[in-house]
């Protein structure tokens, strides 16, 4: 009998979801996501993916169902597979995901699917290479195409597109996005861009609210609203007759925050319990107490769920960003 309640937070939501960045780092350099000439931790900041695993392993513990695994970019951290191996079958676990910005899946995707990933979000913001190159600053468009088709190949349940709009840039790429994802068979989600950060461009000004791209698609396509959820944030819509869905992450014109059941995981071990707000609590130092006696670690996790916010903090308005931290930091 799990001596520990299950983690409800200060409002009542159940929190059952984690999203663990497990690197800061990246082989992109995405202008929404981070600077060009970015800082990364040093290696004796970052933890070890033992002491990864042993953290998924104490959420698991304590009534987490849903892992995803992020970064920066997850698959260029060394031996990221041992870790997904580590954790991609443990009982009580009911979802695995990983998101990515594709570079390494045409190598790992069937290796990532044996160790236990059901589902892949990958991002891409542009089909057209130089705008790709632009939003990227380094990626190669054609590498991440490769992944998306080695996704697919693999046989996850789902492989989904994730895509970030800005006006000016690739706002007019929307309705060749969703295309494209019909012709690949596969999902895809609108992203509305966050005040994290500081950026090279003003946030309030490239800024595309979900709404607008809704609107744009519907006079495409007869989108039909559904009721299916994947766990996090975003409403979908079907595709008539296509397998395709498209979802919509609406921070700023649909606030989720009261039915948030989420919390982020730092690659220092850092517990934020809202992506909007600063506070958190670094759990590190309870990793490294100890190495075989994880009750004082999950109790801080259950804890800590007390000081979980009613909501962010997101407004465009504002001269400062809502946080000055970078979306690599804690993966979104």
């Amino acid at each position: 009998m799990n001596p520990f309640p299950a983690l409800i937070d200060g409002y009542g939501r159940k929190i059952d979801y984690i999203r663990f960045s497990i690197t800061d780092r990246c082989d992109f350099r995405c202008v929404y996501c981070m600077s060009e000439d970015m800082e990364f931790l040093s290696r004796d900041e970052v933890l070890s993916l033992e002491e990864c695993s042993r953290l998924v392993k104490a959420f698991v513990a304590l009534g987490v169902k849903k892992v995803r695994i992020t970064g920066g970019e997850p698959l260029v951290r060394k031996n990221a597979l041992w870790f997904f191996n580590e954790i991609g079958h443990l009982p009580g676990l009911n979802e695995l995901v990983v998101t990515t910005n594709g570079s390494q899946l045409a190598h790992m995707a069937d290796d990532l699917r044996r160790a236990g990933v059901r589902r892949v979000n990958i991002s891409l913001d542009s089909l057209d290479e130089r705008r790709f190159r632009q939003i990227t600053r380094v990626g190669e468009l054609d590498k991440v195409l490769r992944g998306i088709a080695a996704a697919k190949q693999a046989g996850f349940d789902n492989v989904k597109l994730n895509t970030l709009l800005m006006r000016g840039i690739n706002d007019d790429e929307a309705i060749e996005m969703v295309a494209f994802a019909i012709a690949q068979g596969i999902d895809i989600s609108f992203i509305e861009e966050m005040p994290l950060g500081s950026v090279n461009h003003a946030r309030h000004s490239t800024y595309v609210s979900n709404e607008e791209v809704l609107g744009l698609l519907r006079a495409r396509y007869d989108l039909i609203a559904s009721n299916e959820s994947t766990g996090g944030p975003a409403r979908y819509w079907q595709v008539p007759n296509m397998k395709t869905k498209v979802g919509f992450i609406s921070p700023h014109s649909h606030n989720f925050c009261e039915s948030c059941n989420r919390v982020r995981i730092s690659s220092k071990g850092e517990l934020y319990l809202c992506l909007g707000q600063e506070y958190k609590v670094d759990l590190a130092p309870l990793l490294r107490q100890s190495l075989y006696d994880d009750e004082s670690l999950k109790q801080a996790i259950v804890s800590s769920m007390q000081a979980k916010p009613k909501g962010h903090d997101f407004n465009f308005k504002k001269v400062e960003p809502a946080v000055i931290r970078f979306m690599s930091y804690t993966g979104g």
